[in-house]
């Protein structure tokens, strides 16, 4: 995201990747310069938090393990030598510097295969060295000041031949020192810690003295990028966007076409480790609704995907007839189309096994595009889908509900706290993931991932879902059904009567948080002010190194979720407003009394009187209507994307509104544009309720500060939020991750980790939901590529397998 200029907010200059296509490269404000997430803050005071202590303990500790990869793993001795993979990408990337504000996961991606990653991460997240570039690398020295003695491979060399050394330390480092406002860098996190570097016994050996202690050491010089890049400011602002002339991976960039919408990588013939197996790699831009045609058409080898394409291949494979499918079936297209990640309506599923179908015979996603494309369309693409598998794990990545606390009643920690309890988090994360087969478990943490050395559940530190909780809160802060009648008995009749709480009129803004009377423009409207270019909302890949953009993975990136059942499902289409999503208690004195029998309003109702025969009785109403403060209506901005591949997103708010409406909150969804959604929205504070997911890291302590660090204000009387779009955080919560960043001790800089955590559950304006999915359709031969999850892919170990001999013939 770049730069947003907001009414009642403004992130620092250093601005997120998230899918960004377009955005304008940010400059660090000097002292201030993190790394950044790129694409998901109470503005003072101390959280009272009775139960952090047991928190942080052993109680706190998850057995909880990590998916393993699923990308068909296969040994190199089986892998041909040649050819050339198609991947998919959602768009060529606007900087090949992985430093800048605009750099994207494809950025990443060509990143990961020419240039120097000093640590990996292995399928626990954990960031291992790598010996194609490193001997050793030690923490030598710890007083009086940390040193850390790298000492490079002896074989590893720049495509113009020159060896990797000093000097290309060096140059990163003053690049991204922050000390030079000449280079436009997105982050200089660790960089500016670093007090000298020195040249060893010889170049092979680095030296690198910090000024101050620096527990994440292992993230810098990753990417390690040549001194010829590093050394200028206009090699570094420019000439790096569209140009990499010296390289050292596997592979070496050939050609970035923009117009064709291709980046060609081709073998490396300097490289000294394993030989790429592959002549060469494209990255293709392709939309992530056209991935289906692609692959069909053999336009992409391998592609991110949704639940409705792997439910298509799934289709494909059950009757290879015609490609219409039928029952059975196993993997993640055999649940319904509806469901998971294509989901996000009223259709129902038929079955998690089933068809690709829905049970009214076929709305969903399949029988539509069977539609749009026609019979023979549709079949000829279902046979080309027929030579892919979906390789499938949970990518690193997690969910989340955002609750904005700037302003209106989720200023309220109290309200915000109302809302993290009614939520069953457990059910949203099998509705997610149970239909895939994967663990169905909320995340515990938002610092770290199950499998991760660093994950502990420690949101007992908010309490798990209970509605008379949730009630006794917002009792507490003064949101009662009687507060939403206080202005009944001055309501006038005819026209001219003020529209009942939670009816469609009352669907306006609440006044203090959206009306024109309050100053702050309605989410979305012309009145929102300028703002800067923003990510495009889709689905993460691997992000820009130490760069964590939310993905809503905007980008950021959609989460795959399924549909609500029809029982459960709260509304049809549009813009949802209160009220709109069927019965509720109305107030005492409406119309609506008079028509009801008297048994309606007493308490458990009558049995079997409004329902079928044999219906149990209701017990006790959560809540006599929905609530308000001084006939003020307690209802919440909900704001969410509206291109296709965020029905996900839409489905999960769905099932969210309908927990909210059982503690009397009403929602109003605002649907808005992909591309707006966090640059008009998110970013600059126009929401009160939003999902979208952040990427893990391995390096929280630098990573995650931006996302929950207390806003500053500004000059100009706003808010200089970073990263932390919810705008609540406290001087707590910032100081205990100053003590981890500077703690090398790793035992106790995770102690203060999980005390952070505990810390940022507490305050209740970030609710992780689940970890995403991951969904990859790579074609049958494809090896050594898929679902990646944790792993850092190993590119010169991919390729196509080996034909298998004929019948009879001698095998290898």
């Amino acid at each position: 995201m770049s730069e947003v200029d907001a009414p009642r907010g403004r992130t620092c200059s250093r601005t997120p990747r998230l899918r960004t296509p377009g955005a304008l490269p940010g400059r660090v404000l000097p002292g201030r310069a993190r790394t950044l997430r790129s694409v998901a803050l109470l503005t003072s005071g101390v959280l009272v938090l009775p139960v952090l202590a047991g928190c942080t303990s052993g109680a706190g500790r998850s057995d909880a393990v990590a998916v393993p990869s699923d990308i068909g793993h296969t040994g190199r001795d089986r892998v041909e030598k040649g050819g050339t993979l198609r991947w998919a990408v959602d768009s060529v990337p606007t900087t090949l510097n992985a430093f800048q504000a605009d750099a994207d996961s494809a950025t990443s991606r060509v990143a990961g295969a020419v240039l120097p990653t000093l640590f990996t991460l292995d399928r626990r997240g954990r960031p291992q060295l790598n010996p194609d570039y490193l001997e050793s690398a030690e923490l030598v020295d710890r007083e009086p000041k940390q040193v850390v003695l790298y000492k490079l491979n002896q074989e590893a060399v720049w495509t113009d031949g020159r060896e990797i050394g000093a000097p290309d330390f060096v140059a990163q480092w003053r690049a991204l020192s922050g000390r030079d406002t000449a280079y436009w860098t997105a982050r200089n996190a660790g960089y500016e810690r670093i007090e000298k570097i020195e040249r060893g016994k010889s170049d092979l050996e680095v030296r690198v003295t910090f000024a101050r202690p620096y527990a994440d050491w292992r993230s810098l010089f990753s990417p390690l990028y040549p001194k010829e890049t590093m050394g200028t400011p206009a090699s570094f602002n420019d000439g790096a966007r569209s140009e990499l002339p010296v390289t050292a991976g596997p592979f070496a960039l050939q050609k970035v076409d923009g117009e064709g919408g291709t980046v060609t990588l081709v073998r490396n013939p300097r490289w000294w480790g394993d030989p790429a197996k592959l002549d060469s790699i494209v990255l293709r831009a392709v939309p992530r609704d056209r991935r289906a045609a692609a692959l069909a058409t053999g336009d992409v080898d391998l592609a991110e995907i949704d639940r409705g394409v792997a439910d298509r291949i799934a289709v494909a494979h059950e009757d290879p007839s015609d490609g219409s499918g039928g029952s059975g079936g196993s993997g993640p297209g055999a649940a319904s189309a509806t469901a998971g990640e294509s989901g996000g309506g009223p259709e129902r599923e038929r079955s998690a096994g089933g068809s690709g179908q829905t049970a009214d015979g076929g709305s969903g996603p399949i029988a539509r595009e069977r539609g749009d494309a026609g019979p023979a369309g549709f079949s000829s693409d279902q046979t080309g889908l027929r030579g892919f598998v979906v390789r499938k794990s949970l990518e690193p990545a997690y969910t989340q509900l955002a609750l904005n606390g700037e302003s209106g009643p989720l200023a309220d920690e109290r309200v915000r706290r109302a809302v993290a309890r009614a939520l069953d988090r457990r059910a949203l994360a099998e509705t997610v993931l149970k239909p895939l087969g994967l663990p169905a478990k909320p995340v515990g943490s938002h610092l770290a991932l199950a499998g991760q050395p660093a994950y502990a559940d420690s949101s007992g530190a908010l309490g798990g879902q209970d509605t008379e909780e949730a009630q006794a809160l917002l009792a507490d802060a003064g949101w009662t059904p009687e507060g939403a009648r206080a202005a009944d008995s001055d309501t006038k009749a005819g026209p001219e009567q003020t529209p009942a709480a939670g009816s469609p009129a009352a669907g306006s803004p609440v006044a203090g948080r959206g009306s024109p009377a309050a100053g702050s423009p309605v989410a979305g409207s012309p009145a929102s002010g300028p703002a800067g270019s923003g990510p495009v909302v889709g689905s993460p890949a691997p992000q820009a190194p130490g760069a964590q953009s939310p993905s809503a993975v905007a980008q950021p990136p959609a989460a795959h979720a399924a549909p609500v059942p029809p029982a459960a499902a709260p509304g049809t289409g549009g813009d949802d407003k209160p009220g709109a999503r069927g019965p509720m208690a109305l107030p005492a004195g409406s119309d609506g009394d008079k028509a009801m029998p008297e048994a309606y309003g007493r308490e458990g109702g009558v049995p079997g009187a409004y329902a079928p025969v044999g219906t149990r009785a209701p017990g006790r109403n959560p809540v006599a209507g929905p609530l308000g403060k001084d006939g003020q209506p307690l209802s919440l901005r909900f704001v969410l994307p509206s291109g296709p591949g965020s029905e996900p997103l839409r489905t999960v708010a769905d099932r969210i509104r309908t927990m909210l409406d059982r503690i009397g909150i009403s929602t109003e969804v605002k649907k808005v544009a992909d591309e707006s959604f966090f640059r008009d929205h998110i970013a600059s504070g126009h929401y009160d309720l939003a999902l979208w997911s952040w990427p893990a890291t391995a390096y929280p302590a630098t990573d995650a500060r931006p996302i929950y660090a207390k806003p500053q204000p500004a000059t100009d009387g706003s808010l200089l939020v970073e990263q932390n779009y919810t705008r609540v955080g406290t001087d707590r919560i910032d100081q205990l991750f100053d003590e981890a960043v500077s703690e090398l001790d790793e035992r106790k800089a995770r102690d203060l980790m999980k005390q952070v955590d505990s810390r940022i559950w507490a305050a209740a304006a970030s609710i992780p939901l689940y970890q995403r999915p991951e969904l990859v359709a790579a074609k049958y031969d494809l090896v050594n590529a898929g679902a990646f999850g944790f792993s850092a892919p190993r590119y010169q170990d991919i390729g196509f397998v080996k034909a298998e001999p004929a019948h009879g013939a001698e095998r290898d």
